[in-house]
């Protein structure tokens, strides 16, 4: 039996963060993580570039945050974004912000905040044990003692458990930590995917596969009634649709597919033009081109990839010119670009999810610490807790600070 001050469980961004906070003063800190490399998960995100966080203040940054960003207060007030920018600034990480108020290292490699990281927990002589599972947590009147893990016990007075959520499995997060929270008596709200790419009916998706669109604006509509938009980049894929606003879009997808209500995607391709000003454009164009085929008109409105499958779905012959579009082809070509409609149904799995909604209810941990109300000397940080946030550099947010709060309490 080995006996340690505070064991983490867990070696990812939240996880580290813990551990570093918690040895800062001078605290014998153990990580355990259970794949045979810290931070997998870290490596991927941001396509491997790794969005570091946000600059976006803190009344702000909670907006982008649910179910519950308020909960987020005192944990952001002791460590924020410039705080961690500072601290990968001292291990050599040179940071870039780029738009939508977005921090990225300088060389594009998540492998150097990863490297940093690794290096301050160093610094404070926290000891990593790769390739070991924790089994169980062993608790004496209602105090964490410590727990078990490939088999033997080590004591602890202080756990925090930041084995991430269930996304990307495959980098070792599997929702085994929820599995020890439950068996402890916590409340796990629903878990399901977020920032997750959606399932389309029919073939359309499929024909525009790999088109990436910038500059358009998506609206979901449930029941047929408008419930939530975003503005920015999409792509097509051959199951449906993905991009930033297709994933941002995404949390409020799955919940309302779960309800089984009926969800719908209308994309405005021209968000610049208002209907009369489109119809204006359109009416001149099909004057000045009157005498070219309908197909290389459309040049002028949409991606090439895009012209056949318009017109299929107009039912318009590609081969007639502009000048014998009737005023009802003309109003039917200015709804569809304003309303490109896509019927929702369903959504990737946890295997392609960037995060997991769902989680640890925050009503069973405090705020000012990250303790558990239910278990003395239990923590919790980062995607283990419910809490999810947009893209952007925000779910990484919240696992530094939640890690560094879990560890500062901890101690």
């Amino acid at each position: 039996m080995e006996n340690f001050d505070v064991i983490v469980v867990g070696a990812g961004p939240a996880g580290l963060l813990a551990a570093g906070s918690a040895a800062e003063s001078g605290r014998k800190v153990l990580v355990l993580e259970k794949m045979r490399q810290e931070g997998r998960k870290l490596l991927i995100t941001g396509k491997g570039r790794c969005n570091i966080t946000n600059d976006a203040a803190i009344s702000d940054f909670i907006t982008h945050v649910y179910p519950n960003g308020r909960f987020l207060r005192g944990a952001f007030s002791q460590f924020f974004s410039s705080d961690i920018l500072e601290l990968l600034h001292q291990h050599g990480v040179e940071t870039t912000l780029e738009r939508g108020g977005r921090y990225f290292p300088s060389s594009n490699k998540s492998s150097d905040v990863l490297s940093a990281l690794l290096d301050w927990v160093s610094d404070r002589k926290v000891e990593i044990r790769c390739g070991t599972r924790v089994e169980k947590l062993i608790i004496e009147n209602g105090q964490m003692r410590g727990l078990q893990a490939n088999g033997k016990e080590f004591t602890a007075g202080r756990v925090i458990l930041a084995t991430g959520g269930k996304s990307y499995p495959a980098t070792g997060s599997n929702g085994d930590g929820y599995e020890l929270a439950r068996t402890v008596g916590h409340l796990i709200e629903r878990l399901r995917p977020s920032l997750v790419p959606l399932e389309t009916e029919g073939k359309v998706a499929r024909q525009l596969q790999g088109l990436t669109l910038k500059n358009v604006r998506a609206t979901v509509w449930v029941n047929d009634k408008k419930r939530a938009e975003d503005f920015g980049e999409m792509i097509f894929t051959h199951f449906g649709l993905s991009g930033p606003i297709i994933l941002t879009l995404s949390r409020i997808v799955v919940d309302e597919l779960h309800l089984q209500n009926k969800v719908e995607i209308s994309i405005d391709l021209k968000t610049a033009l208002d209907e009369q000003k489109l119809d204006l454009r359109l009416i001149r164009d099909l004057d000045e081109f009157g005498k070219k085929r309908i197909s290389n008109i459309f040049s002028n409105w949409l991606p090439s990839s895009m012209i056949p499958v318009f017109l299929e779905i107009l039912g318009i012959n590609p081969d007639k010119e502009g000048h014998q579009v009737s005023s009802k082809e003309r109003k039917r070509i200015r709804h569809l670009l304003k309303n490109f409609p896509f019927i929702v149904t369903g959504h990737r799995s946890f295997k392609e999810a960037i995060i997991t909604a769902g989680g640890v209810s925050t009503s069973e941990i405090s705020p000012k610490t990250m303790e558990s109300r239910l278990v003395r000397g239990l923590y919790f940080a980062g995607e283990m807790i419910d809490l999810d946030a947009e893209t952007g550099g925000y779910n990484l947010q919240i696992a530094y600070s939640t890690g560094w709060l879990a560890g500062k309490s901890a101690c």
